[in-house]
């Protein structure tokens, strides 16, 4: 059954940081869709939200007619179902958007569980933040070897895999910054930081008063 939803416009409940949340917002404000936005706490989680949302994870979209879309990569579909001007998807042939699909699920399936340990190696004891560094590489390697060979994950033109993606790799980055910049991955390093400057970026990162129910 629908929520009930009183808001005119799409409501997104967001958490600045995450990078769930953070893909979420790009492709939200690449579609051009005005939403009302909901800065939450994840340790203090809306009555509201959690109604929408049990599973209480970020981001959560809640549509005017009480559809809830609770995963940021439906997230991300659903906004450019409603708009994709540059063709991060839409329009594209059926081998590119295999493409990037394969992509983002290797940073969903395979990256994202060790940069997870990286990024708290402490709540991880078996093995050491060297260790689960390592386990990331695998991929940062992936990613600067296909940046080798072209400006973006798909060719010369950016795509739902690159603003699927670099949310992430931002992540790891600054888990050990002078690290990550001393790296041997020049062509991912130009790559994150092209977006990291981004008008777009900056938008979404745009900080928001936490909201509080009426």
């Amino acid at each position: 059954m629908p929520l009930k939803q009183s808001s005119q416009h799409p409501i997104l409940y967001s958490f600045r940081r995450c990078p769930y949340a953070m893909r979420a917002r790009l492709a939200i404000h690449y579609s051009g869709i005005e939403i009302e936005h909901r800065e939450i706490l994840l340790k203090n989680k809306p009555a509201a939200m959690l109604e929408a949302s049990p599973k209480g994870t970020v981001p959560v979209v809640v549509l005017p007619d009480g559809t809830v879309i609770d995963e940021s990569r439906d997230v991300m579909m659903w906004a450019l179902q409603q708009h994709d001007p540059q063709m991060w998807y839409h329009g594209l042939t059926e081998e590119q958007q295999a493409g990037i699909n394969d992509w983002i699920d290797r940073n969903d399936n395979d990256f994202k569980p060790w940069l997870d340990k990286y990024k708290y190696s402490v709540g991880y004891p078996e093995h050491s933040e060297a260790y689960y560094r390592e386990q990331c590489e695998t991929f940062l390697k992936q990613l600067n070897e296909q940046l080798s060979k072209s400006a973006y994950l798909l060719g010369e033109a950016e795509s739902l895999a690159d603003n699927a993606i670099f949310p992430f790799v931002r992540q790891c980055a600054f888990v050990n910054k002078t690290w990550f910049d001393a790296a041997p991955y020049p062509h991912l390093q130009s790559w994150l930081q092209q977006f990291l400057e981004s008008a777009r970026f900056e938008d979404i990162m745009h900080k928001h008063p936490l909201w509080q129910a009426d």
